[in-house]
């Protein structure tokens, strides 16, 4: 997370939460993880004051004092003293782990009536697909009160899934599964970081959890993940859209900018060489279809082939509107 972002999520927290330091509660197990954080962040306080301020107290005490010959008091030992300073810590501790592991489990043992979801990290976005559904969405949408499971995974390097407000972070580790589930207490959109670096753009590597109601989250179901609602929409509009969702803004700019990608800017009908020495006298529809599903098919020159395909994340739909997008930026 950049500082702009944390300072923003922080600032966005003071207006939701009377806590200035720690984030919403926001999920069916938040309040039992911020209660036993608490437990151990007092407890620490407390043991804190009382071994400095005895230590301060001895300090000041046998200071010392004069200029008479330096002598030490004959040392004893006192069983009783040694006994309670041992057992009392080893009870917290123990306190301590049973307390966690209890919050744990309720954490790792997922629910029987979750509804699944299945997570996709890759550089730099997340994608959420609907297995029942057919649904795949660049944000995670999911109605309040209803247990969800997430099986995430990455498609290259090591990423790390955090909700902030649900209290649960999990890594996504390529070739494995990652499993971890939440429970939303009410409507609200929440952020989604990547807290495991992975590369330049880490910092844009956002999501958000959109907790509707029950109604209009079957109203989302209903129109296969589009939240205009059938709404007519030109697709220049939805490729925008699409290119702030998928992550295409962390490596693409559109100002012309150089970034990990080549620019948007002025790139329909424009002549491209590539690193195999051949070239293309105007990147028209097909072109810019086939970079987004095989993008290492063709790598402009000057550039590295570090783009992930989208075959199988975008449907037609979607890509047409990227392309119309494309064709608006001049």
């Amino acid at each position: 997370m950049n500082l702009g972002s944390a300072l923003g999520y922080m600032m966005a927290q003071a207006a939701n939460t009377t806590s200035w330091w720690k984030p919403i509660q926001a999920s069916a197990h938040a309040g039992a993880v911020d209660t036993l954080f608490n437990f151990i962040m007092y407890l620490c306080f407390f043991f804190f004051v009382l071994i400095v301020g005895a230590m301060v107290y001895f300090i000041v005490k046998y200071r010392r004092k004069g200029n008479g010959p330096e002598r030490t008091s004959p040392i004893k030992g006192n069983h009783t003293l040694e006994i309670v300073w041992s057992v009392i810590p080893g009870i917290l501790l123990v306190l301590i782990f049973a307390w966690g592991f209890k919050d744990w489990l309720a954490i790792a043992v997922v629910p029987a009536n979750a509804m699944e979801v299945r997570v996709s990290g890759q550089k730099w976005n997340w994608t959420f697909t609907y297995p029942k559904e057919g649904i795949v969405s660049a944000d995670l949408v999911v109605p309040a009160g209803q247990p969800v499971k997430l099986v995430m995974t990455s498609k290259d390097v090591l990423h790390s899934f955090y909700i902030p407000d649900f209290r649960i972070k999990r890594d996504v580790v390529p070739g494995k599964y990652s499993v971890l589930w939440f429970e939303p207490s009410e409507e609200a959109t929440h952020q989604i970081y990547c807290t495991e670096y992975c590369g330049t753009e880490h910092s844009n590597m956002l999501s958000k959890v959109k907790v509707v109601s029950s109604a209009k989250y079957e109203e989302w179901l209903a129109n296969g993940g589009d939240e205009d609602g059938g709404t007519p929409v030109p697709l220049a509009d939805k490729g925008k859209k699409l290119y702030e969702q998928r992550g295409c803004v962390a490596c693409h700019s559109i100002d012309g900018t150089n970034k990990v990608g080549p620019t948007w800017k002025g790139l329909y009908g424009s002549a491209r060489k590539f690193t195999d020495g051949t070239s293309l006298a105007a990147a028209d529809e097909n072109y810019i279809r086939e970079s987004i599903l095989v993008p290492n098919a063709k790598i402009v020159a000057g550039y590295a082939g570090v783009m992930p395909s989208y075959q199988g994340q975008l449907n037609d739909k979607q890509l047409e509107s990227i392309i119309e997008y494309i064709k608006t930026l001049k």
